[in-house]
C-alpha cells in the first residue's frame, strides 16, 4: 500500500541553501545576527497508527546550520513533519539537544500553481501543542512560543521561523530564515 503523504510529501529528499540569517539575543548586542548555510534531509517514516484510529504520513528530518563566519554549527535540529489526511492538519516536532522539545500544528494548503505553503504553531500556554524544556531553560532562556511557515515551490524551499524566548529579562524573536534548494 502507497503511503498518502499529502502536501509534505514534495518535502522528501535533501535541501541546501547559503542565504540563511538568525537574529538571535544576545546579552551585550541585545541582538546578534549570524549568516549561515544549512541542510536539511526529509525521509519517509512511514505511516503511523494510534490507537487504531489516527494515521499520519510522517517524514523524519534532520537539519544542521553552520554559522558562515567560522564554520561552526550553530543548530543541530531533528524531528518529524506529519500529516493527517483525515483531518487535514500538519503537525511538526522539533527535538534540540539543548533540552528544548515542541509540538507544533497547522494547516497546508496546495495553490492552484503547485506552491505548497505549510503553516505550524506551538505555545507554552496551548494544552496539545506545546513545549517542553529543561529546568535551565525555563529559568533562563524559556521559549514561549515557536511559528514556521514554508513555501515549497519545484525543488525551492523558503521558510521563515519565529522562537518567541524569554531571555535577559525580555521577550525575544529570534528568528531564523532561508531559500534552500532539493540537491537530491
Amino acid at each position: 500500500m502507497e503511503i498518502d503523504y499529502g502536501p509534505i510529501r514534495g518535502l522528501i529528499g535533501t535541501f541546501k541553501g547559503d542565504k540563511g540569517i538568525d537574529i538571535a539575543p544576545d546579552k551585550e548586542k541585545d541582538r546578534e545576527e549570524n549568516l549561515f548555510v544549512e541542510t536539511i534531509t526529509f525521509s519517509e517514516a512511514g505511516e503511523i497508527v494510534n490507537a487504531n484510529e489516527q494515521r499520519l504520513a510522517a517524514l523524519h528530518y534532520h537539519q544542521i546550520i553552520t554559522r558562515k563566519e567560522d564554520n561552526i554549527v550553530i543548530h543541530n535540529q531533528t524531528g518529524y513533519w506529519m500529516w493527517d489526511k483525515e483531518k487535514k492538519v500538519v503537525m511538526h516536532s522539533i527535538a534540540i539537544p539543548r533540552g528544548l522539545c515542541l509540538l507544533a500544528s497547522g494547516t497546508a494548503h496546495v495553490r492552484d500553481d503547485g506552491e505548497i505553503l505549510l503553516k505550524a504553531v506551538s505555545d507554552i500556554k496551548h494544552e496539545d501543542y506545546t513545549v517542553v524544556q529543561s529546568r535551565f531553560l525555563k529559568e533562563k532562556a524559556k521559549t514561549v512560543a515557536f511559528d514556521i511557515k514554508i513555501r515549497l515551490k519545484e525543488n525551492e524551499l523558503h521558510y521563515y521561523e519565529t522562537t518567541l524566548v524569554d531571555i535577559y529579562g525580555a521577550v525575544f524573536e529570534h528568528t531564523d530564515t532561508n531559500t534552500l534548494h532539493k540537491v537530491d
